[in-house]
């Protein structure tokens, strides 16, 4: 459990960054739609990367706490800081990237209930009612 909950815990900080790349280089006639909803993304995701350290401290696993060990940890790939003004490009890779992450709360929630961690479980269940969200409007948005 707590190797899934460090990778997901280094995806979310390296996500984070990749959201505030994205925020910083948009650019194009979609700036100012595009740049306020890029922020509410990684303030989501800054509020769940501390939620997911406490819930490991509370329950006695050890989030680690460096870049290199986010990096190391993560299979989300960083954006390059340099403009973009390809908004559906932008979308479609976080459209991916928060695939990526549903289908990682959904196997530590699995795990989770099968070692019967219901404080793990249920915060699981946020962040799949949270992604299944964004997903379905940035589908919606492309559409």
């Amino acid at each position: 459990m707590e190797s899934k909950l460090n990778a997901y815990l280094s995806d979310l900080v390296v996500f984070y960054h990749k959201l505030q790349s994205f925020h910083w280089y948009i650019a194009g006639h979609t700036l100012l739609e595009t740049h306020g909803k890029l922020e509410e993304y990684y303030n989501m995701i800054n509020a769940q990367i501390d939620d997911v350290a406490e819930v490991m401290l509370m329950n006695g696993y050890h989030p680690v706490a460096t870049l290199e060990e986010f990096k190391n940890n993560s299979s989300i790939k960083e954006a390059k800081g340099e403009f973009n003004t390809d908004v559906k490009a932008v979308y479609t890779e976080l459209c991916n990237d928060f695939h990526y992450l549903l289908d990682a709360v959904v196997s530590i929630k699995e795990a989770a209930d099968e070692v019967s961690s219901y404080q793990i479980s249920s915060s699981m269940d946020e962040y799949i009612s949270a992604y299944k969200k964004v997903i379905w409007m940035i589908e919606q948005t492309m559409m």
